[in-house]
């Protein structure tokens, strides 16, 4: 590479942002990860493809994708945003970690509902019906595709009543 490719006027560089690069290698380190992980997994079977054929593959085009970002930076980096919201930030830590807590007790179905109806009309701000519409088909639509589709259990609530009625 030349420096051609990181100059614009004589004698000026363009600097990718700490924060830009910071990402990119967090999505490399992820794919890596994640490709070393799947080798574990068996890549390929008797029958065909293997349990880690699939992450292998993810982990591969995280890793492509974190090059090619890395590229694009380089020849012509990205503006220099307005900064983060800091408070949208926290409220989406916020709600998967209460997502997170209260899987194993309401179950799938009712706690991905409410988490999907929190960020579409409280923090979206869309309207009532095709907030609950979404929620709805989001959270019940992703329960039976997993579970019956894909044959992977996904939790149900702790609670006999909930848990009779499917939830």
């Amino acid at each position: 590479m030349t420096t051609e490719s990181v100059t614009t006027k004589a004698g000026s560089t363009i600097r990718v942002a700490p924060g830009v690069l910071a990402g990119i290698g967090a999505f490399a380190a992820v794919g890596i990860y994640v490709l070393v992980s799947s080798l574990s997994l068996g890549l390929w079977t008797s029958l065909g493809p293997g349990a880690g054929m699939f992450p292998f593959a993810m982990g591969a085009l995280l890793v492509a994708m974190s090059a090619v970002w890395l590229l694009q930076e380089l020849r012509r980096p990205s503006a220099r945003g307005e900064g983060v919201d800091k408070g949208v930030v926290i409220s989406v830590v916020a709600s998967l970690v209460i997502l997170a807590s209260v899987m194993d007790l309401l179950g799938f179905q009712l706690s991905m509902f409410a988490f999907l109806l929190y960020h579409l009309k409280i923090r979206g701000r869309r309207a009532w019906v095709p907030s609950l519409i979404i929620a709805l088909a989001g959270s019940v639509g992703a329960f039976y595709a997993f579970n019956y589709g894909l044959n992977v259990a996904l939790p149900v609530s702790a609670f006999t009543p909930l848990n009779l009625i499917g939830l």
